[in-house]
């Protein structure tokens, strides 16, 4: 299913956002810093077709938005568990809102 839904939307991610699109805004807490973690969640946004973006705070934890069909977005948390599952960290997700959909997005990108 992501795949194909990849396939179909990788010409120049210039697609719309799915009519039952979802947006998150979270805030990672923890190990989070130091260790790829933004990289790796970019990766696996792009890997999953979201849109958003992600950046490090000030107060050593991470924010992000991602936004996509559900079904993708709820597949990035066992992605994002799954890519650390050999090298583990330690991180929450300390603040997680459904937030309304920006229709004007149209890539995952990491912010500084």
């Amino acid at each position: 299913m992501f795949k194909r839904w990849r396939e179909e939307h990788a010409d120049d991610g210039a697609s719309t956002p799915p009519e039952d699109a979802k947006r998150l805004k979270l805030r990672f807490v923890g190990q989070v810093q130091g260790v790829g973690f933004r990289w790796t969640s970019s990766m696996v946004a792009k890997r999953l077709g979201l849109t958003g973006w992600v950046r490090n705070n000030p107060d050593g934890s991470v924010s992000a938005e991602i936004q996509g069909e559900p079904s993708h977005v709820g597949a990035y948390f066992s992605q994002m568990l799954e890519e650390y599952r050999h090298h583990p960290i330690s991180y929450v997700i300390a603040e997680r809102e459904d937030i309304p959909v920006d229709p004007g997005e149209r890539r995952f990108e990491v912010r500084y």
